[in-house]
């Protein structure tokens, strides 16, 4: 069952039609074929009349989906014979964080992503894709791994943000997002880094310091969210929309400002409503940026990673 968002209340009417009409028995005075080929009609000319203009804040919530892919989603549509590696060998697992070696695409990888969970029991496991220290100390140890053995890495950024715990900050949150953050500027091989839904705060940049940094269409990457900046400016959550507009977490936004490398354009409606065709279109756009990096020595990829981030913020920001 397709769950609709508030501004998407037309669309669940003319769907429901849809259903209506396709469960009647043909009483030969009404072609239903032709009566739903109508009516989708309608419904494909207001997702692209309405999802041409979201405002960043519709924007947010298409990118928090409950329907839409996650990391786990994309690794078993794209990557063969995966095998998880688990824990820091420091204190213990993170299921928030997954971690492992595969192949994609005739390419042997190391592939790491932050996973929300598709279920409210997954959810729970998953912690909700909010990583704890020991789920980015996995991420330097693999990180590491594919260093030792020459493996290209992919990164799956979905976060709201690192867990906030008072059990995480004792072990060490922002040392461990820190190092992973110095790591990623270490390694000597090809990085991409996708933000496929959500990417929060320092949470989301110890996973996307990247050689080449994409995100989906309705997607959204920002320092904070909308509602912690709404809570902390005004005081008031119900400035959430304000705050999405002033952040620029768009991709559009991010990728006029130079942060992003790459925009991939989502099926219509979002991803949420075709999986498939999103998987395909990921697919195909890490191919290209491992691909963009084929010939490039270690310390080649490493500079030109450092010299991408330190030139954040030349485009200005007007």
């Amino acid at each position: 069952m397709l769950h609709y968002l508030d501004f998407e209340k037309s669309i669940a009417e003319l769907e429901g039609k849809i259903e209506e009409l396709r469960h009647i028995t043909g009483s030969g005075e009404v072609n239903i074929a032709e009566e739903v080929t109508k009516l989708q009609a309608k419904v494909d000319k207001q997702l692209r009349s309405l999802y041409a203009k979201l405002s960043p804040w519709q924007k947010t919530q298409v990118a928090r989906h409950q329907d839409r892919p996650h990391t786990l989603d994309y690794i078993r549509e794209l990557i063969e014979d995966f095998t998880p590696l688990a824990g820091d060998r420091l204190y213990g697992e993170d299921e928030a964080v997954i971690g492992g070696l595969g192949r994609f695409r005739g390419r042997s990888v190391m592939v790491i992503g932050i996973e929300k969970g598709n279920d409210t029991e997954a959810r729970v496991r998953h912690n909700f894709g909010m990583a704890r220290p020991e789920g980015y100390r996995k991420a330097q140890r693999l990180m590491k791994m594919a260093d030792r053995f020459n493996l290209p890495v992919i990164a799956l950024v979905d976060t709201p943000g690192a867990f906030p715990g008072a059990d995480a900050e004792a072990r060490g949150q922002a040392e461990a997002i820190a190092r992973s953050i110095e790591v990623s500027f270490q390694i000597r091989v090809p990085f991409v880094a996708i933000v496929i839904g959500e990417g929060g705060s320092g949470g989301a940049i110890a996973l996307a310091c990247a050689n080449q940094l994409l995100m989906l269409e309705h997607s959204i990457y920002s320092v904070i969210s909308p509602e912690g900046c709404a809570s902390i400016l005004w005081r008031d959550a119900e400035k959430s929309k304000d705050a999405a507009e002033a952040l620029r977490l768009t991709s559009k936004d991010l990728y006029d400002l130079g942060v992003i490398d790459a925009v991939v354009p989502e099926p219509l409606g979002g991803a949420h409503r075709n999986p498939e065709a999103m998987f395909k279109a990921v697919g195909a756009e890490i191919e290209h940026a491992i691909s963009s990096m084929d010939g490039l020595d270690g310390g080649q990829l490493r500079a030109k990673r450092r010299e991408k981030f330190m030139a954040l913020g030349d485009k200005g920001l007007s």
